[in-house]
């Protein structure tokens, strides 16, 4: 599991007893409701990585000086979701056993309660900040429990009631916005609020997660469930680097980059410049 990928996210070649933080993807969209193709976004986001600099003028850093590793993609089981899910918490406790951060790729937002459920495992006062287009709060979708639209709630079935931020949330069913209202603290269409979140949460450990779709389609095509009305791709980078900097992040993902459906290549230059700065703002904390 430990060997280096021959291929990695620019700058992230340290070796696992350097890093601090370590990459993995999980190329898994069985569970995608609308139009598949997120597992090939890990791979996307690494192979066009090399398209733009290790170095962030916004951040006046450079990742060649962070303490990264890339482990590469997982090998899933794309016929059974547990699987999937189990084989992503394994490798996700073994990072956090080894008193590292797991920094996953997606993948369709339902990898990310693989990882997930090992954060919680070792920090179960551990709250969730989330970043989304979609509520992903549905008790089932088509009566699966273990879908992409499901995500978050089964998230909050283990750490409960008040743990949970969204912001950027624009689309859901109805029964998903108001049974938010009792569980969740949602902030609809942007990132008002963030700072006054941050402040409250200070202290505590953060799980982190930046579903891509929360971009407006006329930037971040990319996807398989396009929502207009996102933010702009700057917004989203001064919000998670400010989430990176002043947050205790223990865990943290980004998803759902469907590729083809941006031959452009706009979409995946983003992705790799969010994580850029994620990055770049974990190391600075």
């Amino acid at each position: 599991m430990w060997n280096k990928n021959i291929e990695v996210f620019m700058g992230c070649e340290k070796e696992f007893d350097d890093a601090d933080t370590v990459l993995f993807g999980a190329p898994f969209d069985s569970t995608t409701s609308y139009r598949p193709g997120t597992r090939f976004g890990s791979s996307t986001i690494r192979r066009e990585s090399y398209g733009i600099e290790t170095y962030s003028p916004y951040q006046d850093a450079d990742l060649e000086e962070t303490n990264v590793m890339d482990l590469g993609d997982l090998e899933l089981c794309f016929g059974d979701t547990q699987k999937a899910l189990n084989a992503i918490e394994e490798c996700a406790g073994k990072i956090l056993e080894a008193g590292k951060r797991p920094f996953l790729i997606g993948g369709e937002h339902l990898v990310t309660l693989g990882a997930f459920r090992a954060v919680f495992q070792k920090y179960p006062e551990v709250v969730i900040v989330h970043f989304d287009a979609h509520a992903d709060l549905r008790e089932e979708y088509l009566g699966a429990e273990l879908s992409h639209a499901c995500v978050i709630r089964r998230c909050h079935d283990l750490i409960g009631d008040g743990k949970i931020f969204q912001f950027g949330i624009r689309s859901g069913d109805r029964e998903e916005f108001y049974w938010a209202k009792d569980h969740v603290q949602m902030h609809k269409f942007n990132f008002e609020g963030l700072e006054e979140t941050l402040r409250q949460i200070k202290g505590k450990p953060v799980y982190f997660t930046v579903d891509l779709d929360v971009m407006d389609p006329s930037v971040f095509p990319g996807t398989g469930t396009p929502e207009p009305g996102g933010v702009r791709f700057d917004e989203l980078r001064e919000a998670v680097t400010m989430v990176c900097k002043e947050a205790d992040i223990v865990g943290c993902d980004v998803n759902e980059l469907s590729p083809h459906y941006d031959e452009s290549g706009i979409s995946a230059a983003a992705a790799c410049k969010i994580v850029r700065e994620m990055l770049l703002a974990l190391k600075r904390k």
